[in-house]
């Protein structure tokens, strides 16, 4: 009687784990207290909102942001199930690549700028709920919310990573020097960097104390954290254009540099960017009926222009990595 051989044991990268459906349940937990929170505003609850809150002035705007943003974390769970499951590597590459990136872009600020505002509040720095003449929210709920957004981020970047592993591993590996040259990626991304420069000093500026462009309310409730959160701004920008740039110019100055660190760097940094120039433009575009609350046309227009640089640089790494793949 013949024995039927037994198939080699797969390599250790490739054994199917349980990491995949575990950090996929925490990014879908993750979104559930932001979730029920929103939901339970936009029912007329006022859990977690104080009495005097600027937040119940307006309630139909209040109601329409709400729902956005509802709709916005609801995609977190979306996206966690296309990177685990098998019909998410059929996907087409665009349809998951920009909600990702927007995710990073929203995401990464808040991971890196909460624990730090956590960090200089228990060394007695101040926060913008110390110096408001309004009260916004209960601090608990600041706790709550982006203590759930950090764990969507970490469980998201990680599962993005496998997926990317699998699926485009030609595209991110190797050195620089590997690297086409692409000239409408060099274009894309000097563009991007000069566009990058007034919110760049913007933000230099803003975290030193200078005033320009910011409302008469906004200048009285700065407070530690506002300082803090501007020089994470800052420092995204910076990141942003450095991964672009060395992208498009780096094949001879840094030609032994890992293509993933340039490319985390400009992916990153130009979501953030982005995402939330875009979303901090339409907050300043909104109708303000207090002439206290109203800014000068230079923060519209410096949120306007970051997210114009942030769409240029990751035109530059879009364009890149199509001529590689090419």
């Amino acid at each position: 009687m013949t024995r039927t051989p037994l198939a080699p044991a797969p390599p250790a990268a490739e054994r199917p784990t349980r990491a995949p459906a575990v950090l996929r349940a925490v990014a879908i937990v993750a979104c559930v207290p932001y979730v029920t929170l929103k939901t339970a505003w936009m029912a007329g609850s006022t859990i977690g909102i104080p009495e005097g809150s600027v937040l119940l002035g307006n309630r139909a705007t209040l109601g329409l942001v709400n729902g956005v943003t509802v709709l916005m974390d609801s995609a977190v769970v979306v996206l966690a199930l296309l990177l685990t499951r098998p019909w998410g590597l059929r996907v087409r590459t665009w349809l998951l690549a920009f909600p990702l990136w927007v995710a990073a872009g929203l995401l990464s600020p808040i991971m890196a700028g909460f624990p730090l505002q956590l960090l200089v509040s228990a060394f007695g720095g101040t926060t913008s709920a110390d110096t408001a003449a309004e009260p916004f929210l209960d601090d608990w709920v600041f706790g709550v919310v982006y203590g759930g957004f950090i764990l969507q981020g970490l469980a998201l970047g990680a599962l993005f990573v496998r997926y990317a592993r699998r699926r485009w591993a030609v595209l991110w590996q190797g050195r620089l020097r590997d690297l086409p040259a692409a000239p409408s990626a060099r274009a894309a991304a000097a563009a991007g960097a000069l566009a990058a420069l007034l919110p760049a000093v913007m933000h230099l500026l803003w975290m030193c104390g200078a005033t320009l462009g910011l409302s008469a309310r906004r200048i009285d409730e700065r407070a530690t954290d506002f300082h803090v959160l501007e020089g994470v701004r800052l420092a995204f920008v910076l990141t942003a254009v450095a991964g672009a740039l060395l992208l498009a110019f780096g094949r001879h100055r840094a030609s032994s540099l890992p293509v993933k660190v340039p490319l985390g760097a400009a992916w990153v940094g130009s979501g953030a960017l982005a995402a939330w120039g875009g979303w901090l433009l339409l907050a300043s575009l909104m109708p303000q009926d207090d002439r206290f609350n109203r800014s000068t046309g230079l923060l519209p227009l410096t949120y306007a222009v970051e997210m114009i640089a942030g769409v240029l640089l990751i035109g530059a790494v879009v364009s890149q990595l199509r001529r590689r793949g090419a």
